[in-house]
C-alpha cells in the first residue's frame, strides 16, 4: 500500500479500527464536497460512467481518501433507472459481465477494490459472482460486500477464489430521516466500545447533507475511541500474504 501521511504520522493508541465507507460518488451528487473535506481518511465508493466519476475519484485521492469501484448490480426489486448504466444483471451472458465489469474498473481511477450498488438478485447470484470476483482476483483487488441481501454468495465465493472480502456492518442511512442517521451514529459509537474492527456505510446524494453533518458531530467522539483507517487497512493479515513466497 502506498505511504501517505496517515502512515507517517503518529496515531492514538487505538487497538480498534473503523472504516466509513461512503457510496453512490461519481455523479455530483449532494454532500460529496462536504464529505470529501473531512478531515480523517474515508473509503469513497464511486460509479463508473457517469459525469463526475473520474473528477470525483481523482478529489477523493487528493484528498487522502481510498477509493473503490461502487459496480451497480441487479436489486430483487426496484426501477432499472436507479441502477445508472454499465449495470451488471442476471440475465447478462459470461462475456457481457465480464466486459462490463473490466470496463468500469478502468472508468475509475486509483480504484483499489468493489463494492455494490444495490444488487441484491446479483450478489445471490453465483455464476454473476464468481466473473466477478475471478477479476477482482486478476487485479488485485478486494471485495466489500455491502450486505444488501442475506443471500449473497460472496463470503462463499471470495473465500474459495482467495479474494480478500469484507461485510458492511451498519448502514448510516438506509431509513433517510436525520433522526434514523443520528439512532445509527449512536450506535456505531457503542459498537466501537467492543468491537475491535467495524465498517459503516453512508451515501452521498439524498441523504448526503445530513451524513455529512452527522459525521462532522460524530467524527471527535469515533476518534476518542478508535482509530479511522481506509477500508484496506482491515483485510485480514493472511489476505495479504504474497501466495508465490515459499
Amino acid at each position: 500500500m502506498s505511504v501517505s501521511a496517515r502512515n507517517i504520522l503518529p496515531l492514538p493508541a487505538h487497538q480498534n479500527e473503523l472504516a466509513i465507507v461512503i457510496d453512490d460518488l461519481g455523479n455530483d451528487m449532494k454532500g460529496t464536497e462536504e464529505i470529501l473535506s473531512l478531515p480523517v481518511t474515508l473509503t469513497i465508493a464511486v460509479m463508473p460512467f457517469l459525469p463526475t466519476t473520474k473528477d470525483d475519484a481523482e478529489k477523493a485521492h487528493k484528498n487522502g481518501h481510498e477509493v473503490i469501484v461502487h459496480l451497480p448490480m441487479e436489486p430483487m426489486s426496484g426501477k432499472a433507472s436507479w441502477l445508472g448504466p454499465g449495470a451488471i444483471t442476471t440475465s447478462l451472458s459470461d462475456e457481457e459481465i465480464k466486459k462490463r465489469v473490466e470496463e468500469a474498473l478502468e472508468e475509475v481511477p486509483y480504484a483499489v477494490g468493489v463494492n455494490h450498488h444495490m444488487g441484491s438478485k446479483a450478489t445471490a447470484d453465483e455464476r454473476v459472482m464468481r466473473i466477478v470476483l475471478g477479476i477482482c482476483k486478476e487485479r488485485g483487488l478486494f471485495y466489500l460486500d455491502s450486505k444488501t441481501t442475506g443471500k449473497s454468495v460472496i463470503p462463499k465465493l471470495a473465500k474459495e477464489l482467495g479474494v480478500p472480502y469484507l461485510e458492511n456492518e451498519l448502514f448510516f442511512d438506509d431509513v433517510y430521516t436525520i433522526q434514523h442517521i443520528g439512532k445509527q451514529a449512536r450506535l456505531l459509537s457503542k459498537a466501537l466500545d467492543r468491537d475491535d474492527a467495524t465498517i459503516a456505510i453512508g451515501h452521498v446524494g439524498v441523504t448526503g447533507m445530513k451524513v455529512a453533518t452527522m459525521l462532522k458531530e460524530f467524527l471527535p467522539l469515533y476518534e476518542k475511541k478508535a482509530s479511522i483507517v481506509p477500508l484496506s487497512d482491515l483485510i485480514p493479515e493472511y489476505h495479504l500474504i504474497d501466495e508465490s513466497m515459499p
